[in-house]
C-alpha cells in the first residue's frame, strides 16, 4: 500500500464527515474532548500490565491498537483542518524547537524533561 500524504488523510476524514452531515457537531471543545477520549482508548491497551505482558498484548492485539491510534489521528485531522492548522508544517516547527529544548548532546539516551538537562 502507498503511503498517504496528510492532505489526502485530511480529504478522506472530511469526506466521511461531511457524508454524514457531522460538521455541525465539531467544534475545537468537543474534538479536544474527543481527542482524549480516543487517546484513552489507546491508554486501555497499556493499562495494569507489566513490561512483558505488555510486549504480548500489543503484539496480540496490534489491529485494536491501530484502529484506536486511526481513530486519534482521525480526531486530529479534523481539529486541525477546523482551526486551519498545516499539521506538516506546525510538525516542522515544532520538532525544530523540540531540537533546541533536547540538544543531542545533552539529552542522548536520557529520558529527563528538558528543564532537568
Amino acid at each position: 500500500m502507498r503511503e498517504r500524504t496528510i492532505q489526502e488523510l485530511t480529504q478522506i476524514a472530511l469526506r466521511f464527515r461531511d457524508e454524514r452531515h457531522w460538521k455541525q457537531f465539531h467544534n475545537p471543545k468537543d474534538l479536544a474532548l474527543t481527542l482524549v477520549l480516543e487517546a484513552a482508548e489507546v491508554l486501555e491497551h497499556v493499562q495494569w500490565r507489566n513490561a512483558r505482558e505488555l510486549e504480548g498484548h500489543l503484539r496480540q492485539r496490534k489491529t485494536e491498537v491501530a484502529d484506536e491510534l486511526a481513530d486519534v489521528l482521525h480526531v486530529i485531522l479534523l481539529m486541525a483542518e477546523h482551526l486551519d492548522i498545516d499539521l506538516g508544517d506546525a510538525f516542522i516547527k515544532k520538532m525544530a524547537k523540540n531540537a533546541k529544548k533536547y540538544p543531542v548532546e545533552k539529552s542522548r539516551g536520557s529520558a529527563k524533561k528538558y528543564t532537568e538537562l
